[in-house]
């Protein structure tokens, strides 16, 4: 097959062309709530983006920055209306603990580490979009969100509660930190701590007064306020400074450095997860309410785009906001273009107030960090997940553990690779459970304590026939074969067999072998066409037989009527498990009758005359010895079975006329007895004994061995005389 670049190029180019399509597509008659909506989100945005960025040991311009370009490419090239992109709580503080490391935080070969690394982050969530990997992210486990997003709400209040003090406490492990800060208390500056604390407790009272209010943006501007209005007085507080005026400049990144590339390589995956998860979990949430298609692709694309251009222009990792997203919902925006107005705003302020942030102290900042860290402990979320989910529970306690006291790329790359060793084994440990029908034979449902045919077991087999399950589910259903030995028949409901793969055929053609071995075969209903046609293709449907796939509806009725033993039905079977069983005649009489139980076909006499020959013996004795000496063979099947298919020689004596008042005419012959299986040979051979008859013998393998030896049979046509006599 040759490869057309025109037909790889052309979905790369769709996507690229993505910012052409919402110009060309836009409504002016959404242009007004766009434009209210993104003066809010602008405004509220901008001390959110300065904290985010002292969250992430960057200067406050970085989180200017990131605000700026990373929402306009994210809104550009994204995917979503209502999603917007900026600077999270969540990739800063993933950001510092993956930098810190590296360098010192604030310092120069830090903001260079920062922006190279979200420069590869871009061009990993590029490469995944252009190259349609977006189910990927469906694979990463909601626990590992939840457990990361709990440890990063609990790293940030440890974090900030140095800057909401005024503490100035070197910073190791999260233990010795939290001692040392313990320690300090005595140095707390209190202008600086009644801030910080007065910043929080006015967000809480605003929240509970009107929820709506922007609690966070009216706090800090407070707070900047009382730092003006005392001027001098509170020259010991910490302030961000002024802000920076001006577009976006471009970084000087060491973008070929291979060295610094690999050093950062694990933590650029780490954060490229994560948010590619929080940008899907935020759109989703976001789609909701609106209804809207979602291109996960595209959204990878914009995601990588806003990071590169982000990491190019002085900013740092960037991803879908729910706080910023779900503000710019409340305030009615209807399109992306609100989050473009919300970065022109932001750019507005910079270049019209800057020196706003002289008066802006640090430590309010840190108590609206440490609230925002709060709201991101989902505790409902949590209590569902520990009552309903124990495999969950364990990833998320393990991701919140590796947050908290590991590398926080680690811990998200340890709880990504949890959640798919738990899918694995989930998947690979499929449910192979027993099935009857219900009271009203509508439906097979599981009922363990429901009678079971003797002759036919059923399974469903809850999960795909790939390598990886394919070994329970055999060995499951050879389990329940031992359990049940007289099940020779089995039929397999693979109605949720979604995909089969080549180690499933094996495992197919292995349970068909063995139950064949076992004198019964199987039947499948419900294979699906993925499946079909790789048993097709594979030469396993022509090894199983296509008379083994059976119509669900018909497959009982055909198994019943065609290949149950009717004799065990009658004669051995207590139970009614199928509709076709609740009119079949039951001798209640014969079922305690007492058999040989020594081996599968009963005990020697007591005189040391053999009781099994093989078809092939028979037919020898049959065809070449004298008839004074030739054995007397009586088949024990019904009727209509003898009628079918029978052995020439042989006389039709029904097992219940044998024991209520059969008499044999012949009693110096050896006596064969034959019927479908075996099972009535072995109960008439115990009557006939039982009445002084020792030279009794059975076929071996009843008259299933005599046809698959190849051995004739004779069978008998009703004329329409015969039928007229008959009634």
């Amino acid at each position: 097959m040759r490869w057309n670049p025109r037909g790889a190029l052309l979905p790369a180019l769709r996507y690229l062309q993505q910012p052409v399509r919402l110009v060309r597509g836009y409504e002016r008659a959404n242009l007004r709530a766009d434009l209210i909506a993104g003066v809010t989100v602008g405004v509220i945005l901008l001390p959110q983006a300065i904290a985010f960025s002292l969250l992430a040991g960057l200067p406050p311009a970085m989180g200017l920055y990131t605000a700026i370009v990373g929402g306009i490419a994210a809104a550009l090239w994204g995917s979503s209306e209502l999603l917007h992109s900026g600077p999270t709580n969540t990739l800063s503080l993933l950001l510092l603990s993956t930098l810190a490391l590296l360098a010192t935080p604030g310092s120069a070969n830090y903001i260079v580490a920062a922006g190279l690394l979200t420069v590869m982050v871009g061009v990993f969530q590029l490469g995944l979009g252009l190259l349609r990997l977006g189910f990927i992210v469906n694979f990463v486990s909601h626990s590992v969100i939840v457990g990361f997003s709990t440890g990063a709400a609990v790293l940030i209040v440890l974090r900030q509660i140095d800057p909401l003090l005024g503490l100035d406490v070197p910073r190791g492990d999260v233990l010795s930190g939290l001692g040392g800060s313990l320690l300090a208390l005595p140095e707390t500056q209190l202008m600086t701590a009644a801030l910080g604390l007065g910043t929080m407790a006015l967000i809480l009272i605003l929240r509970r007064l009107n929820p709506r209010l922007p609690g966070a943006l009216v706090a800090i501007a407070a707070a900047t306020l009382v730092v003006f209005l005392l001027g001098e007085r509170a020259a010991d507080v910490a302030v961000i400074g002024r802000l920076p005026a001006g577009l976006p400049p471009p970084a000087n990144l060491p973008l070929f450095n291979l060295e610094m590339i690999g050093r950062l390589s694990t933590g650029a995956l780490a954060v490229a997860a994560i948010g590619l998860v929080q940008t899907t979990a935020v759109s989703r949430a976001a789609a909701s309410q609106t209804r809207q298609r979602l291109d996960n692709n595209q959204e990878f694309i914009g995601q990588g785009i806003a990071n590169i251009f982000s990491g190019l222009f002085s900013g740092y990792a960037t991803s879908g906001s729910f706080s910023v997203t779900a503000v710019k919902y409340r305030a009615g925006a209807k399109t992306r273009l609100a989050s473009l107005v919300a970065c022109v705003v932001i750019l507005a302020i910079m270049s019209l107030a800057g020196g706003i942030g002289t008066y802006m102290p640090v430590g309010a900042l840190a108590g609206t960090l440490i609230i925002t860290a709060f709201n991101m402990i989902d505790r409902a979320e949590i209590r569902r997940i520990f009552q309903g989910a124990p495999g969950d529970a364990v990833i998320m306690i393990v991701t919140f553990l590796g947050t908290v006291f590991l590398e926080l790329d680690f811990a998200v790359l340890s709880g990504i690779l949890l959640s798919f060793v738990l899918y694995l084994v989930r998947t690979s440990a499929p449910r192979v459970q027993v099935v009857v029908p219900d009271e009203g034979f509508q439906h097979f449902t599981h009922r363990p304590d429901a009678p079971h045919c003797p002759q036919l077991g059923i399974v469903e087999i809850q999960g795909d026939l790939y390598f990886g399950a394919v070994s329970h589910i055999e060995e499951s259903i050879l389990a329940l074969a031992a359990q049940y030995p007289e099940q020779r028949y089995l039929l397999i409901r693979m109605h949720h067999v979604n995909q089969m793969d080549f180690s499933g055929v094996h495992m197919m053609e292995n349970l068909v072998s063995s139950y064949r071995d076992r004198g019964g075969a199987i039947f499948l209903v419900r294979v699906s066409p993925q499946a079909l046609h790789l048993m097709e293709a594979t030469g396993c449907l022509a090894f199983i037989g296509e008379a083994s796939l059976l119509d669900e509806d018909k497959a009982i009725d055909h198994i019943f009527h065609r290949i149950l033993d009717p004799a065990i039905c009658i004669y051995e079977c207590p139970v009614r498990v199928f509709r076709e069983c609740q009119n079949l005649p039951k001798r209640f009489d014969l079922l305690d009758l007492n058999l040989p139980v020594a081996g599968a076909n009963g005990p020697l006499p007591a005189n040391g005359v053999e009781t099994l020959i093989p078809p092939r013996e028979l037919w020898r004795r049959l065809r070449t010895l004298p008839p004074a000496q030739q054995p007397l063979v009586i088949d024990v099947r019904e009727p209509r079975e003898f009628k079918r298919s029978h052995i020439a020689e042989a006389q039709s004596m029904p097992l219940s006329t044998l024991i209520h008042d059969g008499a044999i005419p012949v009693q110096d012959r050896p006596i064969v007895l034959a019927c479908r299986t075996g099972r009535r040979s072995r109960r008439a051979a115990a009557v006939l004994r039982g009445r002084g008859y020792q030279d009794v013998a059975q076929i071996e393998g009843g008259m299933q061995a005599w046809e698959a030896a190849g051995l004739l049979t004779a069978v008998e046509f009703e004329t329409e005389e015969s039928d007229r006599g008959a009634e």
